[in-house]
């Protein structure tokens, strides 16, 4: 049901008023921060072809028109629009437009920042979003945000990029989301991606008399979904439970990662990764291997910082990956080798720019059955400069040509306030480098859990939306257990609250139920969900049948034919 503040909100109206700058002037746009900050209006004739001719999510062109901020003397100096109309609480804002930075800058990228301000009080800044923006081209503009309280007024800010440097404006919106709007076509889009046409040949001889009706339904579905686990949360029974019931994937919170398998050089622990794959054998359930390094220097123990010298350090990991990925071969269908090295260099600062290749070369070497992951936060959320996917797939690229098999792309999803337009963007971006892509670690943490279901709703519509995404594991689920807090989907007593139940309730949504009858020619026809399922055949003489059989992707364009007489 719509609240108040949603009944109220027109979703497709721009609150930054004649901000396409058609009269030349600036259009209530104001220079904030020093004094020496001066805007000016002007025109790129080819900023169609800097940005590809493509559109935002909202089908606008950019139209060429800009504001040059010039004369920053900090880089908190930028530029302001008042917010025109009452911004709602609980609704989630979208800010679009595009940024450059100034022909004359020797600044190779820089970030630029959209912040709102509330209130009047600039020092009440509610972060929007950032970009990684350069010179010669524009960069879109993602920015997001949310309040909890009704604001006497606001403004959007733009600002960043260091002192001296001139930045671009081009076409900026905020606007509110319509989540139900992209719901419907979300599910057009599902049935097109995870459906098939499926045609059961029964015969037309066997179903002599007519009248045998048809019962499938589906078991499983082939589309994955999985949740991190520890030594703890195995011995509690609310967390078994529901672990049992509605995952197939499970991924070791810590309890692989080299800083816990060797605390101290030399002291090897892998009792509790043990422990844990016994656990997952036990439930049928198959396990992420998480992971082999972490790029991060702060999640680096101390004594691999310790090492003296390259060969020191080379050795040690040589030896983690002989020792780790020996130890384990054929027991993780995935590894993170080098975790988060959008945000790290620890290893490539110490050993080079080659390391990150050589750890996935020697770890495919020892377990080639194994499909070698990256592994980065912020990628699908637009608000992170460092881990855009266009650096992601920099990176990926870079360790392919050092000969790398990277087998998928991990995207951890840990999110707030997520926009399905901005993660599919960023989905389909990565899509063109043709591996898979797995969240890998999401959460959405929100107090009020009505918010935290519509977050989690979004993340998981898009990912099982997209053709390119393979499988979600979740960051956990239950209350009191997991990394973020105000995430969870199952409460402490082992009750399911509303975000646990519309995670149920999707997943019962992606599987199949048909009934109906057996045609004249012997054959019953329906569209179904790719998995496995069982089918009931009751003739008109009480006669059944039971079978089960698989539906693949396979052709989406072309029925699957199945004469159960065969199956």
């Amino acid at each position: 049901m719509a609240t108040s503040a949603q009944q109220e909100v027109a979703f497709d109206v721009n609150l930054v008023q004649n901000c396409t700058l058609e009269d030349g002037g600036l259009a209530g746009w104001a220079p904030f921060g020093s004094r020496t900050t001066t805007l000016s209006v002007h025109t790129d004739e080819d900023a169609l072809i800097a940005v590809g001719q493509r559109e935002d999510g909202d089908g606008k062109k950019p139209s060429g028109r800009y504001i040059l901020v010039s004369g920053r003397v900090d880089d908190k100096d930028g530029l302001r629009h008042a917010i025109t109309g009452a911004l709602k609480p609980r609704i989630t804002y979208r800010v679009t437009g595009w940024v450059s930075l100034g022909a004359s800058s020797s600044t190779a990228g820089a970030a630029v920042r959209v912040n709102l301000g509330v209130d009047g009080d600039e020092s009440l800044q509610v972060e929007c979003g950032a970009v990684c923006a350069e010179a010669g081209w524009w960069t879109e503009i993602k920015g997001v945000f949310r309040l909890r309280t009704e604001p006497r007024g606001a403004a959007v800010y733009v600002q960043g990029a260091p002192a001296g440097v001139d930045v671009k404006v081009m076409d900026l919106r905020v606007f509110a989301t319509n989540r139900k709007a992209r719901f419907g076509l979300l599910k057009n889009k599902t049935d097109k991606v995870r459906k098939r046409d499926v045609v059961l040949k029964l015969g037309a001889a066997r179903m002599a008399g007519g009248g045998a009706s048809v019962r499938v339904v589906q078991m499983d579905n082939t589309f994955p979904f999985g949740t991190c686990i520890n030594t703890s949360v195995i011995q509690n029974p609310a967390f078994v439970d529901f672990f049992t019931n509605h995952f197939d994937w499970a991924v070791f919170e810590n309890e692989l990662k080299w800083y816990h398998t060797e605390a101290q050089q030399g002291q090897l622990n892998y009792g509790d990764a043990d422990s844990l794959l016994d656990f997952c054998d036990r439930h049928g359930v198959r396990v992420r291997g998480h992971c082999i390094f972490w790029s991060v220097d702060g999640d680096v123990q101390q004594w691999v910082k310790n090492l003296q010298g390259r060969d020191q350090l080379m050795a040690a990991v040589q030896s983690r990956l002989q020792g780790l990925v020996s130890r384990y071969a054929g027991r993780f269908p995935h590894y993170d080798v080098n975790n988060e090295m959008l945000h790290g260099r620890f290893f490539r600062d110490r050993l080079g720019e080659d390391v990150p290749a050589l750890m996935f070369t020697e770890a495919a070497k020892i377990d080639p059955a194994a499909k070698l992951f990256v592994n980065d936060y912020n990628v699908e959320c637009g608000n992170d400069p460092n881990a855009t996917p266009e650096k992601y797939i920099e990176l990926i690229t870079s360790l392919q040509r050092g000969g790398a098999a990277v087998g998928g792309i991990g995207l951890q999803g840990h999110v707030s306030n997520p926009v399905g337009e901005v993660i599919c963007a960023a989905l389909d971006k990565l899509a063109t480098t043709g591996v898979p892509i797995w969240f890998t670690e999401l959460d959405v943490p929100e107090q009020d859990v009505g918010l935290r279901t519509e977050d989690l709703e979004v993340v998981l519509r898009e990912a099982y939306a997209h053709p390119a995404v393979e499988g979600v594991v979740l960051w956990g689920f239950l209350q009191g257990t997991m990394w973020r807090q105000n995430a969870w989907l199952v409460n402490a007593d082992g009750t399911v609250n509303e975000a646990g139940q519309m995670f149920v309730n999707l997943q019962k949504e992606w599987k199949t139920d048909a009934r109906g009858s057996v045609d004249d020619d012997g054959n019953f026809k329906f569209r179904g969900f790719h998995g496995t399922y069982v089918v009931e055949v009751t003739t008109a003489t009480g006669e059944q049948m039971l079978k089960t059989f698989t539906v693949d992707k396979g052709d989406n364009n072309a029925p699957l034919l199945l004469d159960l007489a065969d199956v």
